[in-house]
């Protein structure tokens, strides 16, 4: 049996035209990731090792977190996620996820110093390692605290191509999957309530990037790169009790990949809310958010996402009978590479390009006041 939820891509209220990227940093090393401790500063995850800061006015010389010597990059490998505690202001931990120097995913704790800007790097504490040696692809890399305040990890199949490792489907593996674990005491612990007894929290999935908690509604957008052909954006609600087989190897988006094989037969697969393809040169899709910003009300409600080889930024949103909508909206300078998308603590949303530069995302038909705030 499959569970179908009804997907459509078609065109919203707004125009591409209404949508300008506005620079907000320029110059970076391999940019992946924008986040958010709460306060007024910007994070940005650099693949090659280090997290630098964005004060609001400028990128600080020094960085944040310096872990290059303990890491292997390229390509799909480095320093990929950062996450800080929920209770960051008050015991000053955060985690970053990267593969070390032996191609292994790592998920690693560090506690900030005495200065606010400096991390303590003398203060890692692996928190879990994941084998992932025999391929270089697919390893993930999100980090998200989610609104049980459990931190969620989204490992990739373990790379190579169609799931040869076998392990999307398979629930006592911890490749292809969203794990949830505690790490409000270490070593960590896996919740109670997960359910397979172990730390997946869903499964089936072939390289999540990136997903991200709605922080209005608790709603999981996660948005997992395909093989040859489509994209998709799968979609969890708040509601759910885990255990959601997403569909990968067996399908590709709604699409038949492996039908014939022996983990596909008997299932109950959750299939993408959005889907596109191929088509145009697009090959990778890039997570983001749903906007709940102050100054924008034109974006409301809709989730953001986009392709990494194109540069194209999409906009989709949710009809009254659950079936979705979604068009482009605008498109990175020169079709440049889009790797992650960024929310700051009042909702704005950022992009992320990899050739080294961040942009927020504005809506230029709001009045001069509202645009001239977020300059």
């Amino acid at each position: 049996m499959r569970v179908f939820f009804a997907i459509a891509v078609c065109a919203s209220n707004l125009s591409a035209q209404q949508i300008v990227l506005q620079p907000v940093a320029t110059g970076l090393s391999s940019p992946l990731g924008l986040v958010s401790a709460g306060d007024s500063r910007l994070f940005i995850v650099q693949q090659r090792g280090r997290i630098a800061i964005f004060d609001g006015t400028r990128v600080l010389p020094a960085p944040f977190l310096d872990v290059s010597s303990l890491i292997s990059c390229c390509g799909e490998r480095g320093l990929l996620g950062l996450a800080f505690d929920p209770q960051y202001a008050t015991n000053g931990f955060l985690f970053i996820y990267y593969t070390n120097s032996g191609g292994n995913i790592t998920l690693a704790r560090y506690r900030v110093s005495s200065n606010p800007n400096v991390a303590d790097p003398a203060s890692a504490t692996i928190v879990l390692t994941i084998n992932h040696s025999q391929f270089a692809n697919h390893n993930g890399g999100q980090l998200q605290f989610g609104p049980d305040g459990y931190l969620y990890l989204g490992p990739g199949d373990g790379g190579g191509a169609g799931d040869p490792l076998q392990t999307a489907p398979d629930k006592t593996k911890l490749l292809g999957k969203i794990l949830r674990i505690d790490v409000s005491t270490l070593p960590y612990r896996s919740p109670p309530s997960n359910p397979f007894g172990n730390e997946v929290w869903a499964y089936g999935l072939r390289n999540p990037w990136r997903f991200t908690f709605d922080r209005v509604t608790g709603d999981l957008f996660i948005a997992d790169v395909g093989q040859d052909l489509w994209e998709e954006v799968d979609f969890q609600p708040r509601t759910s009790i885990g255990g959601e087989n997403y569909g990968w190897h067996c399908f590709e988006a709604t699409h038949a990949f492996n039908p014939t094989s022996s983990q596909c037969q008997n299932q109950t697969f959750t299939i993408p809310i959005l889907e596109y393809s191929h088509a145009g040169g697009a090959c990778s899709i890039t997570g983001g958010y749903r906007y709940h910003g102050a100054k924008y009300p034109n974006l409301h409600d809709i989730y953001f996402y986009g392709d990494f080889c194109t540069g194209t930024i999409f906009g989709a949103t949710q009809r009254s009978d659950g079936t979705w909508t979604s068009q482009m909206l605008a498109a990175l300078p020169d079709k440049n590479s889009l790797s992650s998308f960024g929310e700051d603590p009042n909702g704005e949303i950022y992009v992320v390009d990899i050739n080294g530069a961040i942009y927020l995302i504005t809506d230029a038909s709001a009045p001069r006041d509202r645009r001239r705030a977020a300059r």
